[in-house]
């Protein structure tokens, strides 16, 4: 075609997935969605009991259990970086989505077969690699397929579906807890199922969008970069600080372990944290296109406080549940919008780029975040571990509170770009 000098145009979008006039969703969205529901069931199972099989079974150190978190999670936000760059370059996402979630579902059985700690990290490595590959791309492709005004509430509806199958992965880990007499790698095996299942429905079940550009160039330049502007990297660093605040799940776990919950309750804890974000996710984000993204921010930070604080403060196993609801709120209340800020303040074609570098700085951040947990409760225990994490919670709201004002002249917080 004449007149391209930077992209080169693919064919023009299907229809059934153009359409954004009216008020529901593509079912794209929804067809991830439910992708995501039944990885999540798959990874929860393993993940509500990995902690403690780690700890009671094999015999880490809370320390080293912080070190594999830390790690695990950190993999999967900055491989994000690359795999998005990577689709923008295709403009293609899908394919990249389904090796990443056919990675993450083949380090299932790792699990089970583990004899020590280092097959363990190394199961948890590819698992999370899988997710980094796959998190950009299927970001940015809800993105393609929404119209703005709509964003909010597609994020918002496949975090939660995905917190459907964290809610229910938990629930299902304790239910095979008590049947198996305990039996972690016996529920390991049966945790490779439904990650199976995501993979086939992610083959058969999501149309992706063509007329998507292909970059002519590597995204990841600095002639490229620049065009992101300064409304997205605000957005980074807002995400940035709001993750230094938010921990590994993990002590949320230990927590429960640390008053009492045997073995086979604790992923009660999980089970508490991903209702409270299921039943929230999907209002909050449609709210958020409606009124904007900011105050409801500003509520998510408020309510991470006040669960820091409950489980700081914690004497029983009932306290723990309540923090973990809260936590489970903050959850609902953040993780899409922060998701829709990112596309607000993007251009398409640089859409997977943007969502993949956003993974890298939070990812950092999630790897200082839970080597510092880790630290923190060797040295003075669990209260002193959500204590910390209090201080940084309030910290990012403080951060947020005063720059609120840029984001709103950007506009990036009101949901309409």
């Amino acid at each position: 075609m004449s007149g391209i000098s930077e992209q080169d145009q693919v064919p023009a979008p299907m229809p059934v997935e153009s359409a954004g006039s009216g008020s529901r969703l593509p079912g794209t969205v929804w067809a991830l969605g439910c992708v995501s529901l039944c990885m999540d069931v798959s990874s929860e199972i393993i993940h509500s009991l990995l902690p403690v099989f780690l700890v009671t079974v094999l015999g880490v150190s809370m320390q080293t259990l912080g070190l594999i978190e830390g790690v695990a999670e950190a993999t999967a936000t900055m491989v994000r970086v690359f795999s998005g760059a990577l689709s923008d370059r295709l403009g293609r996402r899908k394919l990249l989505a389904i090796f990443g979630y056919g990675l993450g579902a083949l380090s299932k059985p790792m699990f089970a077969m583990a004899p020590g700690v280092g097959m363990v990290f190394s199961a948890r490595f590819i698992d999370r690699i899988g997710k980094g590959i796959r998190g950009a791309p299927r970001d940015a492709l809800v993105a393609d397929v929404t119209p703005p005004e709509q964003r909010g509430a597609a994020y918002g509806l496949r975090q939660s579906l995905d917190s459907v199958g964290a809610f229910a992965g938990p629930l299902l880990a304790m239910l095979l807890m008590f049947a198996s007499a305990g039996n972690f790698r016996m529920i390991f095996w049966l945790a490779f199922l439904p990650g199976l299942l995501a993979v086939l429905l992610l083959i058969l079940g999501v149309r992706e969008k063509c007329g998507v550009a292909r970059k002519r160039h590597w995204p990841l330049q600095r002639a490229q970069l620049a065009r992101l502007g300064r409304s997205y990297w605000l957005v980074v660093l807002v995400g940035s600080v709001f993750t230094l605040a938010r921990f590994s799940e993990a002590f949320l776990l230990m927590r429960g372990t640390d008053l009492g919950l045997s073995a086979t309750l604790v992923p009660l804890v999980m089970v508490m944290m991903n209702s409270t974000y299921m039943l929230s996710a999907y209002p909050a984000g449609k709210l958020s296109d409606r009124l904007g993204r900011n105050g409801l921010m500003i509520c998510g930070l408020l309510v991470l406080v006040l669960s820091d604080l409950i489980l700081a403060l914690a004497v029983n196993p009932w306290w723990v549940l309540g923090g973990a609801a809260a936590w489970g709120l903050h959850m609902g209340l953040t993780q899409g919008l922060l998701s829709a800020m990112v596309a607000d303040a993007s251009t398409p074609e640089l859409r997977g780029t943007a969502f993949g570098l956003f993974g890298l700085v939070t990812g950092l951040a999630v790897l200082g975040a839970s080597l510092l947990a880790g630290s923190l409760w060797q040295f003075g225990g669990g209260s002193l571990t959500f204590y910390g994490g209090t201080l940084f919670a309030l910290c990012a709201l403080l951060f947020f509170v005063l720059s609120k004002g840029t984001v709103e002249r950007d506009g990036v917080g009101d949901g309409k770009r």
